[in-house]
This record gives structure tokens, sequence and C-alpha cells, in this order.
């Protein structure tokens, strides 16, 4: 034990993680003065998550049912602590190592330089891979707009790759136990879209090396090595069992599960169709010539809107016609001209990665190139879409899973991984000598002729290849300069900066790639000394990196802490609405920006109808689309679901605050029920019914219905008595049994809703698409609901056994390590 952890062995990588820190600190140098990035997603988070921390916080109770977004969700979609689960104990505290978003360079720097010492690339190739992966523009420009959890994901993944590599390149046991914590940490970033394109490319990396240790008749090995990785990944994903559990549950009743809706739906045209809209999911899709980003970052443009700069002909333009020349360089202008809704920036993944990556190909000779380069090619076919309709759409409709997600251009993340992998084999090959110089001089050329041949060609003759036109030029443009004439001058002076643009990225490109090039190439030939290539080749990649990366994430992004937390201060019209003391009421915020149903602003003050989250419950998306977002909006509906206020906006923009006195309340006696054969006769009826009379109830009810006939009763009534986010308590007083109706979302996947009248169990149904509903018996009542899900009580032990068999696989892998060292 004593060897396995000696100073000699300890203090070179202790180096690499001090310089990791201060790197990470020194590109967010505003977090040491207290600032914060202040990002659009992590402000929404704030919002949706508000009404539980705010519970939680009074009471240590963690609820696991909020009512502050889309009138009533589970709550660990938007905030959830798991106690039992060490994993998730163990990410909170590296997330606190270091000011955020430091902390999240400092992750991938750690991980992907673990990944590239399993690799045997050494500390000082280990360090720069390191750093080429972590800072790509890719991590930054997510970083920059809150995709928090997604960041996280990828920063770990290298982790995952380091074990499974070590497991069967040295030691099968600490390779199962490096991949059981990488994996753990890799699920507690929850995001399963990251996590699944991994998964992908380690099951072929599985298979590739099973296959050669069945050639080399290894198979005894085979079964320790598979059996120590299964062993892993079941003990890793035991210790996220509660959000996985959760996920798995919540996702079959979103817009990524099944709708029963056969009319007016995409499900019209593919009844068995499970998962996404199709078009929905294809949305963001790279354009073929986008992947040239990965090497000239303004290669289209950048991103949506931005300024122009002083010597732009587009600025000439305007202080020609006598604009301001301060108005001229501050007005943003539509700079990204591909296919994308929204561009946040390149996915640039460096000139001199690109180099050494194609570099690579040519001259490393282990499996691990042709797997890496076998993958890359797979993610960036994803990545492409709809572009590549006729394999990605197979996949769509046809691969595990494939449908469930959206925004498939993530996955170049992973690929630009396995690019800087590649990378480091090949500097590792030259290092190591395993090419002799005149070996190395015809794939030299090759590689150098290839990259430095694509970056001249773009700097001398990009128009050949590119119009540099955009569909949306006209529309944008035309909104901000009445007078059609200069409105298409503006259009053409853009077109010509877009060109400029990647003319002189690519330039810039080629300079780093001839510097690249030759510094590699008097290593070859022996005229430098390794401190020296290692110094400058580090240096030149983050100088490659951190001058594309600033122009997406740098020191004017960081706010005091105050403006950090958002719009924290209520609005005239919030105060208004704040003073009614109703506990469960919503608000439909029609002024939000970008609409209700893209923004969780409302929900850090009311329980809104509207909000912001990736999946949303089918049915509820469902109701808005049929019967609120038409021409002729269904008012019955926004009172169902008592919508007490609306917040619009005056003439002046000002929020301003309509009480709404037709909102039906909590719940409610009808005097009439309708019993309908499915969905879409259910979505049809309300239409027409009177909402406050009558119920609609799916036929799969009926049963619970038998024999209930409604009488009218003048004085039956039901209030809510008590409220919490988890459970809601009502009295009821009738004189004849009847059936009410809650103002409450209904979601009872596995009944996590226990319903009581008078502590005996009751069985809830589905009124009115969404709603909860209740057969009530006459007289006085307590009823009661508590949201009490079986994948939070069950699943919670299962985290605390799979956590406790981690650290005895991580611990036994020590001791069997330090023991074979001390016998050797």
């Amino acid at each position: 034990m004593k060897n396995l952890f000696s100073w000699q062995r300890i203090w070179p990588h202790l180096v690499a993680v001090i310089g990791f820190m201060i790197l990470s600190i020194a590109y967010v140098s505003p977090v040491l003065q207290g600032k914060k990035l202040s990002a659009q997603d992590e402000i929404q988070a704030k919002g949706a998550a508000r009404e539980v921390l705010d519970y939680h916080k009074k009471t240590g109770e963690w609820s696991s049912w909020t009512n502050g977004m889309f009138g009533g969700m589970p709550a660990y979609l938007v905030a959830a602590d798991y106690t039992t689960s060490i994993p998730t104990k163990i990410g909170q505290a590296v997330n606190k190592l270091l000011p955020a978003p430091a902390n999240y360079f400092l992750i991938g720097l750690v991980s992907a330089y673990i990944l590239f010492i399993v690799l045997g690339a050494g500390g000082w190739l280990a360090a720069i891979g390191a750093v080429a992966f972590s800072f790509s523009c890719f991590n930054v420009i997510n970083l920059e707009a809150g995709h928090i959890s997604q960041v996280i994901a990828i920063m770990y993944a290298p982790g995952v790759l380091a074990g499974v590599i070590l497991a069967f390149r040295k030691n099968w046991l600490v390779g199962a136990a490096v991949t059981a914590l990488f994996l753990s940490l890799e699920l507690y970033a929850n995001h399963v879209q990251i996590t699944y394109y991994l998964g992908i490319g380690v099951v072929i990396l599985v298979i590739i090396e099973s296959v050669s240790y069945i050639k080399k008749g290894l198979a005894k090995n085979l079964v320790l090595i598979l059996g120590g990785l299964a062993l892993a990944a079941v003990v890793a994903v035991g210790t996220h069992t509660t959000r996985l559990w959760n996920a798995y549950d919540y996702t079959k009743e979103t817009i990524r599960g099944k709708s029963e809706l056969t009319t007016g739906t995409k499900t019209a045209e593919n009844p068995k169709a499970d998962g996404l809209d199709k078009e929905y999911a294809f949305t963001y899709s790279y354009g073929a010539g986008e992947l040239l980003t990965l090497v000239i970052p303004n290669a289209y443009g950048g991103t949506s809107v931005g300024p122009v700069s002083n010597t732009s002909e587009t600025y000439k333009l305007l202080t020609g016609r006598g604009v301001d020349p301060t108005t001229a360089l501050s007005q943003p202008w539509p700079l990204y001209w591909g296919d994308q809704p929204i561009m946040g920036g390149p996915n640039y993944i460096g000139a001199i990665v690109f180099f050494l990556f194609v570099l690579g190909l040519f001259i490393v000779k282990s499996p691990l190139k042709s797997w890496a380069a076998g993958v890359v090619a797979l993610y960036v076919i994803w990545a492409l879409g709809k572009t590549l309709a006729g394999i990605n759409y197979l996949f769509f409709d046809y691969f595990p899973m494939f449908n469930k997600f959206r925004a498939m251009t993530m996955v170049i993340s992973l690929a630009q991984l396995l690019m800087v992998l590649v990378g480091v084999l090949a500097l590792s090959t030259i290092v190591q000598k395993k090419i002799t110089a005149k070996e190395f001089q015809r794939p030299f050329l090759i590689s150098a002729g290839i990259t430095g041949g694509l970056m001249l060609l773009m700097a001398l003759l990009p128009g050949i290849f590119f119009s540099f036109q955009s569909e949306n030029d006209a529309r944008f443009i035309g909104q901000m300069i009445e007078d059609k004439t200069f409105s298409q001058q503006i259009i053409n002076t853009i077109v010509q900066d877009r060109e400029s643009m990647l003319k002189a990225d690519a330039i810039r490109s080629l300079i780093f790639i001839a510097l690249a090039a030759g510094l590699v190439w008097f290593y070859v030939q022996d005229k430098l000394k390794p401190v020296l290539f290692y110094g400058v080749l580090m240096a030149l990649v983050i100088f490659d990196l951190f001058g594309v990366d600033k122009r997406y994430l740098n020191n004017e992004d960081f706010v005091s802490s105050y403006v950090a937390q958002g719009n924290t201060t209520p609005s005239p019209a919030d105060e208004q609405i704040l003073r009614d003391t109703d506990p469960d009421y919503r608000v439909y915020d029609v002024a939000a920006q970008g609409g209700a149903f893209n923004s969780a602003n409302a929900s850090y003050f009311h329980k809104s109808i509207g909000g912001y989250h990736a999946a949303k419950l089918r049915r509820y998306q469902e109701l808005f689309e049929h019967q609120v977002a038409t021409d002729t909006p269904n008012i019955e509906i926004l009172n169902m679901l008592n919508t007490k206020y609306f917040i619009t906006q005056d003439q002046q923009g000002n929020r301003v605050a309509q009480p709404n006195p037709q909102a039906y309340g909590h719940a409610w006696f009808v005097k009439s029920y309708k019993v309908v054969p499915n969905a879409d006769a259910e979505m049809a009826a309300l239409k027409t019914a009177k909402l406050r009379e009558e119920a609609v109830l799916d036929q799969r009810f009926a049963a619970k219905l038998d024999g209930l006939k409604l009488q009218a009763d003048s004085t039956a009534k039901i209030s809510l008595t008590t409220y919490k986010p988890n459970e809601l308590v009502y009295e009821s007083n009738s004189n004849v049994e009847g059936l009410a109706v809650f103002s409450e979302i209904y979601y009872n996947v596995r009944d996590e809703w226990k319903v009581t009248i008078d502590d005996k169990p009751a069985d809830m149904l589905r009124a009115n698409y969404v709603l909860r509903a209740l057969r009530i018996p006459a007289g006085k009542h307590t009823i009661k609901f508590r949201f009490e899900p079986v994948s939070v009580s069950t699943g919670s032990k299962i985290d605390l056994v799979s956590s406790l068999l981690l650290v005895a696989l991580i611990a036994g892998a020590i001791f069997v390590e330090a023991k074979g060292k001390k016998t050797a």
C-alpha cells in the first residue's frame, strides 16, 4: 500500500491537478471577485424549482411533486436530493472544489487526464489532451447557455472510457472499479442523452476488444473482464436507481412516450409511433457544410446574431448612410446562415487537434484508433440529423431509445473527445519512437497537405462551395429596415462579411496547423528537446482554443451574484397576485418572453400553467395544443385549471395582472358525466362540454362509475383545507353521492398518488383529459391526496446498497493492487 501511494508516484499527477485548477480559474477569473455566470437555462431552473426548494427549506422534506409548473408535475424532474446515493454526494462535493464554472472545467481536465494516462501517453501528453478536450468550444458554449448537466456528463465521459480500456488492457479489477466510479458520476450528471450516446460507443469498444481476446484464445481472461465490467455497470446504475426509475416512469407519460390520440397528431400517420415527433426531434441538425466549423469556427458565421466589426462591409455601409458608429457596432445582425433555429456558436475542436487527428489516422496502429475513428464517423452521421435523413430516420424508427431524444447535434461533443484521443495516440506514437523519421515523412506530408490545403482552399475560394445566404435574411433584415432597397444592401454586405469571417478564420487555422506541424516535424528530426516540445505545444493548444472560446464565454458574461439570480424581484403585477391568500391557484403568463410554455419565470412567484422543461407531460401538452393554442381558445380549459390570473402587457410593455373570476376553484361537484370510448373522443368532447357542470371520462374508468347516479344537490361543496406540494387535504359535504373533479393534474403510473376518504383508500379517476376525479359518498368527509412514489421509497434503499457495493469494489481493487505491488 505504501508503494502504491508513494510520493514519487503521486507528485507528478498532483502537480498536473494543481495546474488544471489554475488554468480553470484563469479562464473564468471574475469568479475570484465573487461574480457568477449569468446563464438563461440556470435562471429558468431556479424558477422551476422554487416551490420545491422553499418547501425543503421550511420542512427539511423533499417533495416529490410540485405544482409550480404545467399545473403540476413530478418534482424530482426539477429538484431533488438523493441522500442514500454516495456518488451523488461525491459529485456534489466535487462541484464545490472550485467556483462555477471553473469546477466543470476541472472535472473534464482530470477525467481526460486519467484516460490519457491509462492509454500510456505520459503526464505531459495527457495534460495537453485534457486541455484540448475540456476547453473545446462546444463545452464552453454550453456552459455559457447554462446546459450544466449536459456539460458535466460530457466531462465525466473520458473517465468511463478510461475504466473500460484499463479493464481490457491492464487490470480487470481496477478497470471495473474505475468504470463503476466514473459511470456512477456520469449518471449523477443526469443527462441520459449524453450517457446513451456514450454507452453505444462503449458497447462497440467492448465488442471489438472481446473479439480480439477470443481470437487470441484468451476466453478465460475475457470472462473475468466482462464479468467485472458487468458488475461495474450494475453497481453504478444501482447507485442511481431512484433517479433512473423516476425518469423511466415519467418518460412514458411525456412527449417522449406514445400518444393515445390518433387524429390531429403525428400518431395519426404512424399509430405505433412511440417517442418524440420526428420533425421536432430533428429540428437541430447540422448541415454537411457546418462540419467545417470543427476546424474553422466562423465558417457559418458563429452565433445566430451578433455585432459586426469596424472593418466589415456592413459597418461601412451603415456609417456611410449616417448611422452613428457606436450604434453600427452594437447592433446585432444575423451572422449564422445555417438551418438550425438557434446557434450559440461553432463546435470548434481546434485546428491543432484536427491536424493531430488526421495525422493519427495514418500513423497510429492501435485497434483503439480504428474504434475511435469508426465511432467518430457514427456520431457525425447522427449529428447531421435530417441532412442524412435516409440513414438517421432509420435509426429513429428502429434503433432502441433513439427516438426519445432531440437535438442530436450534441453527440458531436463525444466525437470531439475521440478526435482528441486519436490525436493523443498520434503524439504518443511519435514521442515513444514507435515510428522512424523516415516512416513518418509520408503520412506527415499527407496530413499537413490535407488539413493545410483545406484551410488554404477555404481562405482563397470559399465562394465556390458556399453561398453564405440564409432563407431568413430577408425576413430578419426586413423587420429592422423598412426601406427595401437599403434592406437588400444590408443583406448583400452581411453575405460579404460572412465570407470574410470564414476566410479570416481559415487563415487563422492554417497558421496554427503550420505551427503545430512544424513543431512536430522538428521534434521527430531531433531538433527540439522534449520539454520545449511539450511546453510549446501546450501553449499553442491553449492559445488556439482560448482565442475562440473567449468569443463566446468571456469576462463580460460574469455578473454580480445578485444579478445572476435572474429576475427574483416581483413586478407590480406579481405583487398584486401574491396578495391573494389562496394557497393553490394558477397563473397564465401570456406576456412571458418566448411564450408561457418556454418560460419558468412565472413559476418563481406563482403556480403556473406554463413552464420550462424538455419533457412535458404528453396529455397536458396535447390539451393545450388542441384546446388553448388554437384560433378559438377554449376558456373552459383555463377555468378548470383554476387559472385565477392572467399576466399580460399594456401598451407601454408593462406586465399587468388580470383576475379571472370564472376560474372553477380547487374542486367541484359536477351535475353529470360522460363516458367516451378513447382519447380522441375525450378531446373532442372537451370542445363543447360545460366543464363546471359535466365531467368527461375515458371508458377505462367506467367500471369504477358503476351504480353512480348523480342527483341535484345545490348545497354540495368541497374545499381545500391543507396545502402542501405533495399532500392536499379537502373537506366535502353533500346530501347525495357525487362525482368531484379536482383542479390537479392526473399522474398515476404506479399508483403514486395515495388517495383516501376518511383514511380509507379510494380510487382516483381521470377526468377532462388531465384532471383528477373522485367518487365521494354522501355526508361530510375528509379527502387526502398524498404523492408517495414507490420509485423513491424503494429506490432509495437500492441506492444505498449499491453505493456500499461501489465502495467495496473500489476498496477491494485498491487492496488487491497494493498487495500485488508489495509482493512484486
